[in-house]
């Protein structure tokens, strides 16, 4: 990571992955060239899992090179650190316009990538397992129905895993007196 000050903990990289609504999975695919797909994807503790179909160009890639990476992307925002006031006054004031350009002109983020392998589930239970977490993350509200749903789909439904084998995570914020938060610090 260049960025070594914007550096999070595997922590923070964590909780980015659980809140995250999708991740983009990264692979080569057939021909040799990159391929990047989003996907619904849940974490249970240092294994990350997703359902597509049983055919198509994803399950030819992973199949073949299983070696992945995915990315996922926390909260993003333009930083409202400055009062219209100190604006207009870095916007008149050439000696300002380093802090204008960073301060204003920017985004705070935070982020999170994962490195591993992807493996078909094929043990019906770990299957059924991977499908509910995915499930509880994305309808908690229709679980009920749960039981119903595996049954129609679970053999027309592929489950794959990745080993959580590396993760890195960054972020840049400012903090309430306009002063980027460095790394590791949370408040």
């Amino acid at each position: 990571m260049r960025r070594k000050d914007r550096e999070m903990d595997r922590e923070f990289g964590l909780d980015i992955i659980d809140k995250s609504d999708y991740g983009i999975l990264s692979m080569i695919d057939e021909e040799g060239k990159p391929y990047g797909i989003p996907l619904s994807i849940v974490r249970d503790r240092d294994m990350l899992y997703f359902h597509t179909g049983m055919k198509g160009k994803k399950v030819e890639a992973l199949e073949k090179k299983p070696n992945v990476s995915v990315s996922f992307v926390g909260e993003v925002k333009v930083p409202e650190i400055y009062t219209d006031e100190e604006l207009e006054l870095m916007n008149t004031d050439p000696s300002k316009a380093a802090q204008f350009i960073s301060g204003v002109f920017t985004t705070e983020f935070e982020s999170a990538i994962v490195k591993g392998n992807v493996k078909l589930i094929e043990d019906i239970e770990e299957k059924i397992k991977g499908m509910k977490l995915i499930c509880e993350k994305y309808t908690p509200t229709k679980m009920k129905y749960f039981d119903a749903a595996i049954k129609s789909s679970l053999s027309v439904t592929s489950i794959y895993s990745i080993t959580i084998e590396e993760i890195t995570a960054k972020r840049k914020k400012y903090d309430t007196k306009g002063i980027e938060m460095k790394w590791g610090r949370k408040k």
